[in-house]
């Protein structure tokens, strides 16, 4: 499969209105329990920010919409 994103876009969950803008870190292997490690190149690790806390969580991809704004949390 195509990777469709790169570390540092920014991307929101489609379908949702109030999904929070997050920032691609990296692609990851997803685990199954019966299979193991498959589809290394589907999910993305993802990061934001809600009330000042930090998340991050693993998409499929294919659920995420990338936005036209980009740029990263830190200024280098």
């Amino acid at each position: 499969m195509l990777k469709k994103y790169k570390p540092g876009d920014w991307v929101t969950i489609k379908g949702k209105n109030f999904s929070p803008k997050m920032e691609v870190l990296k692609y990851v292997p997803k685990k199954d329990g019966i299979f193991g490690v498959v589809n290394t190149d589907t999910y993305v690790e993802c990061i934001w920010y809600e009330n000042g806390t930090r998340k991050s969580a693993v998409f499929n991809q294919n659920k995420l919409i990338k936005l036209v704004d980009t740029g990263g949390f830190f200024k280098t």
